[in-house]
């Protein structure tokens, strides 16, 4: 059977890679200590060597729309393109192709069916930066077979937080089941507070820090049940507009589990933003 190394959860800024790669005078005053932070969460994912990733994010209304809107995604290509012109245009991100593990997406697009969720899935899927940003920070050579699953976080009706739990936990268990003897990380992305386009978007710091401390602690501890028992989809509405990207966060707890202490914790606090990053070896040691 394939062996979980590795499971980590991160924000997924958009404008990392150009602060990152700006030089000179267009350098930001952050760039730095960001940079540090990222290169030393990239180590968790590789001292657990993995084969093959599974990619959790959101697409941000890019390849679904109102027209087809499925509330969870599996990809099933041989390939991804990356990234779409507006994000090129004001991220500065660039292209990318990904390999897709087509025996790994079929195997989740079946048996997830089996467990109980009608999961969707695309022969031409184009991802965007919700996937390509974890690659950009986590495996910048890009060297990796990809599964992409994508959640509607954005389109209501949403599914309900816990329903991206019971997702999680699926998730582990047809990795773990899966008849192959590759080691597979999932990895995921999400918001913590967030506002788009609203008056707390470009403030000193995340729209609600409150909230981002609660979240941190939830995330940190495994604390499944105090979060899912106080984050509600109304609820997400009041830290910041698209804080609802919280619950692929939430996805990735029922990956690691109930009360699994995150083995890496990190957040640096931006301009508009609490970036996040957590990393959880499910059988212990550093997933090597």
């Amino acid at each position: 059977m394939a062996e979980l190394v590795a499971v980590i959860a991160s924000t997924h800024h958009p404008f990392y890679y150009r602060a990152s790669t700006s030089t000179g005078e267009d350098r930001p005053p952050f760039a730095d200590e960001w940079v540090r932070k990222v290169e030393a969460f990239r180590e968790t994912l590789t001292r657990a060597r993995p084969d093959v990733l599974v990619m959790v994010g959101s697409d941000h209304f890019h390849q679904l729309w109102l027209d087809n809107m499925p509330q969870f995604l599996v990809g099933k290509a041989p390939f991804y393109d990356a990234n779409f012109y507006n994000e090129e245009r004001e991220f500065g991100l660039p292209r990318m192709v990904f390999s897709g593990q087509e025996e790994l997406s079929a195997y989740i697009l079946r048996e997830g069916l089996d467990a109980g969720f009608d999961l969707a899935f695309s022969n031409e899927l184009r991802i965007d930066h919700s996937i390509t940003c974890p690659i950009i920070t986590l495996r910048p050579q890009n060297d990796l077979p990809i599964v992409p699953v994508y959640t509607n976080i954005f389109a209501p009706p949403l599914p309900q937080p816990k329903r991206f739990v019971q997702l999680g936990r699926t998730i582990r268990e047809l990795v773990e089941s899966w008849p192959s003897g590759q080691r597979v990380a999932v990895i995921g992305t999400g918001h913590l507070s967030l506002e788009l386009g609203g008056p707390r978007q470009f403030g000193p710091h995340g729209p609600d820090p409150e909230f981002d401390r609660r979240a941190v602690e939830w995330i940190s501890t495994g604390d499944l049940e105090g979060c899912l028992s106080e984050v509600t989809l109304d609820s997400l509405w009041e830290p910041g507009n698209a804080t609802h990207g919280f619950m692929d966060f939430m996805l990735m707890m029922g990956v690691a589990g109930e009360g699994k202490k995150a083995d890496y914790v990190d957040t640096y606090d931006l301009f508009h933003t609490m970036e996040a990053y957590f990393t959880w070896y499910p059988n212990g040691g550093d997933g090597s």
